[in-house]
Order: structure tokens, then sequence, then C-alpha cells
């Protein structure tokens, strides 16, 4: 099955879940997203004072954990194309009170508007697999990366242990997208495209292998609840 991810659908399509998005991600997940941002911020910590940055960003709960993480010591900057959902985190962050040590910009991840070797960490988290070209938005992740800096994919993964694969497959498959769009309503089947695309995304070993590819080496991967994300992790 080919998968539309054009750059207008996937825009159109999270803008109309943006109000929902978050509710959502906690419900669906039984709130283990909350744990799987936690675990990658301290898994790829920072070092020193050198920017962050957290392309993807959805609503900013990543570059809200990194902003947490560092105690507002470290810059941390979140990109994303969807205007509703920067928006969203926006307000997120006026309500913790944030200051300039956190700054959302709009902006394609095929197209990122930095400088090379600008960031000492560069994440990304259930996102790359809704960029249409993939391997472009990875390159661009590495560009940007400092050299000897980090770059750190968190995503969807199937579990590969029975039970936990069948159960779980049959979760994904028949019950996520029938309770996601009936409580996110959306003209673009939004919950049917998840488990979509993240089937037709590499995991394991073959984004391992794309993430060499893109210039990455060092590439570590850690499973975390049962396979059903995944943390890649690579170095400039």
């Amino acid at each position: 099955m080919i998968v539309d991810k054009s750059r207008d659908r996937v825009r159109s399509m999270f803008g109309q879940i943006a109000p929902q998005y978050d509710r959502m991600n906690h419900l669906l997940s039984f709130q283990v997203d909350r744990y799987w941002r936690w675990r990658t911020v301290r898994k790829v910590r920072p070092v020193g004072n050198d920017p962050v940055l957290d392309v993807c960003c959805g609503t900013g709960d990543l570059a809200l954990a990194y902003h947490r993480v560092t105690a507002g010591r470290v810059r941390v900057v979140a990109t994303d194309f969807c205007p509703e959902m920067l928006e969203i985190g926006e307000r997120k962050k006026r309500k913790a009170g944030i200051n300039s040590q956190l700054q959302f910009v709009k902006a394609d991840t095929q197209e990122l508007p930095f400088s090379s070797n600008t960031f000492q960490i560069v994440s990304v988290a259930f996102g790359l697999r809704n960029v249409s070209d993939m391997d472009r938005g990875l390159g661009e992740m590495v560009r940007v990366c400092m050299e000897s800096g980090r770059v750190a994919i968190l995503e969807f993964s199937m579990p590969q242990r029975q039970p936990v694969k069948g159960v779980y497959r049959w979760y994904f498959r028949n019950v996520l997208p029938r309770v996601g769009q009936w409580l996110a309503r959306n003209e673009l089947d939004a919950y049917c495209y998840l488990p979509e695309s993240v089937g037709d995304f590499p995991s394991g070993q073959l984004l391992a292998d794309r993430m060499v590819q893109a210039g990455l080496g060092e590439v570590r991967i850690y499973p975390l609840t049962f396979g059903i994300a995944t943390l890649y992790v690579g170095t400039k």
C-alpha cells in the first residue's frame, strides 16, 4: 500500500486534529508516551550549552521535555510546518512561564532554515515517518547537527515477541483507528493513516542503515515498552 504523505495532506490532517492531539496521544498510548519522551531526554541528554533542535515537534512535548531536563540552561528550538500545532506549543510555553530559551519556528524538516553544524542534538518524536521524503528530512537533520553531535529518532514500531506482537497488532490496526477517529473527528482519516504510516516506515536495522547512509555513525537502537516504540541514536 502506498501511503499518501504529500505535504498538503499531512499539514491539513494534523491541523484538523491539533486541538485533540495531546489528549489522543495520552489516551491511545495509555499515557506511556510521556515515559518515552522522558526516557529520550535522559538517554540523549544535552552536554554543555550548545542548542538543541526538535523537528516535526507537533505541540512541543519533546522540546518542553528538553527544556525541563536542562532547567532552561540550553536553548531549545522546535520546528513544525503545521501552524495549528505550533500555536498549541506556544500556549504551553506561556502557561509554563518559559522565556526565550524555548523557541517555536514554522519550518519544513526537508528545508530547515538553519546553518550547518549548529545543534548538539537534533531530535524527532513520532514525526519523521510523516515527512514526504524521509531521507531528505533525515539528511537535513544531520546537516544542522554539529560534528560529534547526536541525532535522536523516537518512533512507533511493532513488537517482535508473542503474545505482545499479536495483541498490539490487533489493537493498532483495529481499535486505535476507530477510537481515534471517533474522538477526534477529521476529514482525512488521521487515525487510519497512523497504522498505515507506521507500517510503511523502515524500523530496526533498516532505519539504522538509513541513518548511516545520511552520515551518522555509532547508531544505537533502544526498544521501549516491549518494542512498541524504539529510540534510535546516531552520532555525526
